[in-house]
């Protein structure tokens, strides 16, 4: 069974969005996942911008898709910005999440994406699937 790796690009300030997400995909059956993306309990250890987006880079670019959170705060979000902008510039397919019960989807992840998938397990699996 093949494994996808996925990137999620989210905002630090609402991690529990990320955090549901990943157990979510973790939980279906049949569905190989391992995750890329810098989770706050492994933050990269720098306050040089420089060295983080290096890093990031090379998880986006080992990553087969990127998931973007598409809360509203991530309109404001310089690095889910930066973080989507690099997935297009390395060839990564960008998903836009719509958390769960969200009105509003953000323009910046829903300018990258090549889809937007509503928060229901199927609807993401299918997607990561057609697009890794």
């Amino acid at each position: 069974m093949k494994k996808y790796k996925v990137f999620i690009s989210h905002s630090w300030k609402y991690v529990n969005d990320l955090n549901k997400l990943r157990n979510l995909l973790e939980q279906r059956g049949y569905f190989n996942v391992e995750f890329t993306e810098v989770p706050p309990d492994c933050k990269i250890n720098s306050s040089n911008a420089y060295y983080i987006k290096k890093r990031l880079k090379e998880k986006i670019k080992s990553s087969d898709v990127v998931l973007g959170i598409a809360g509203m705060y991530a309109s404001y979000s310089d690095w889910m910005n930066w973080e989507l902008s690099t997935a297009i510039s390395e060839g990564k397919k960008v998903i836009g999440v719509v958390p769960h019960g969200a009105q509003r989807v953000s323009t910046i992840v829903a300018g990258y994406s090549n889809d937007i998938v509503r928060w229901n397990t199927e609807s993401i699996v299918r997607a990561i699937r057609k697009n890794s």
